[in-house]
């Protein structure tokens, strides 16, 4: 592997992704479109990169970045759940017509490696906790337009499986769950609630989506690119791993694990959740394990470093 084109390549985990791997002096493509990815996330390293502006829809810009290109990581989608409801068709076709362009392309232009980027979306109300890789994957319901993210996820991987048999040297897939980091946007649970409680004045009702009993295992982006290295460098062809951490926090934890750091007392008011919401997500990290995984930064030292970052204090 020496020449990596990156889809999606200016966004949360992908540049970060990148970054890594330009210090391991691979030479890298990278395709987005920066519909919620920012190019200045990769000024650190644009020197060593190639960028290719365009929608992951459009076949005839992608090619343009598969010039001597011989390992592809895609992960061009569009996250962030209220997207899903609001842009359910816009996520589809991101997912659905961008793996098949991608993988034709690769085809075409005879990639030997693949390393898709699917989501815990996929195990929507897992049947075991902690779930593994062997967890059915299913959408319950095709009227509710959450699962438009996950059915995109599912064919991306059913799809990337179809092709490897014929066409790759290795296909390995991943299983992001809940990354998190100072960079990650604003549509997601950790840094929506720290923009709320800084915000707020003392003993203000900070509102929370559903009950707040619902359970996640949050990771890291550091520890999410350590496991990401294991995977690239050792993951087997036609596996699926994890990548996360087995510690479990109630949503309604970490607001208050985030209100005490920040140095604010806070109420919490729910309100109706999403419709399709999951109770509990938490992965068995076995497989990522005996790679050599191993979780450095717990949630609670994670979040320091996340609002040192962003400079937020105890009051």
């Amino acid at each position: 592997m020496k020449n990596i084109l990156v889809t999606g390549g200016t966004g949360f985990i992908g540049s970060n992704i990148c970054k890594s791997l330009v210090k391991q002096n691979y030479k890298l493509t990278i395709f987005d479109n920066n519909f919620r990815g920012k190019i200045k996330r990769l000024d650190k390293i644009k020197k060593k990169i190639r960028f290719v502006k365009g929608d992951i829809r459009d076949k005839k810009k992608l090619e343009k970045s598969f010039k001597n290109i011989d390992t592809v990581i895609h992960l061009a989608f569009i996250n962030g759940t209220q997207h899903f409801y609001d842009r359910p068709v816009d996520v589809m076709e991101v997912g659905i017509k961008g793996i098949f362009n991608v993988l034709e392309l690769s085809s075409k232009y005879d990639v030997k490696n693949f390393f898709l980027a699917s989501s815990s979306e996929v195990y929507q109300t897992p049947n075991k906790i902690p779930t593994d890789e062997n967890e059915m994957l299913k959408i319950p319901n095709i009227y509710n337009p959450r699962f438009s993210y996950g059915a995109g996820k599912i064919i991306s991987e059913l799809m990337s499986v179809y092709y490897a048999r014929k066409k790759f040297k290795r296909l390995v897939i991943f299983r992001p769950h809940n990354v998190y980091s100072h960079d990650m946007g604003n549509e997601h649970v950790i840094p929506q609630f720290i923009k709320k409680i800084s915000s707020s004045k003392n003993n203000k009702a900070i509102k929370i989506k559903g009950s707040g009993n619902e359970i996640r295992s949050f990771i890291h982006i550091d520890d999410f690119i350590n496991a990401f290295n294991l995977i690239f460098h050792k993951g087997k062809n036609l596996e699926i791993y994890n990548i996360g951490t087995s510690e479990k926090i109630s949503i309604k934890k970490v607001a208050m694990l985030i209100a005490k750091k920040i140095g604010k007392k806070i109420k919490l008011k729910k309100t109706n959740e999403f419709f399709g919401n999951t109770s509990i997500r938490c992965p068995n990290i076995k497989k990522i394990t005996k790679l050599g995984f191993k979780q450095n930064i717990n949630l609670s030292s994670g979040l320091d470093s996340v609002l040192k970052s962003l400079r937020i204090f105890k009051i």
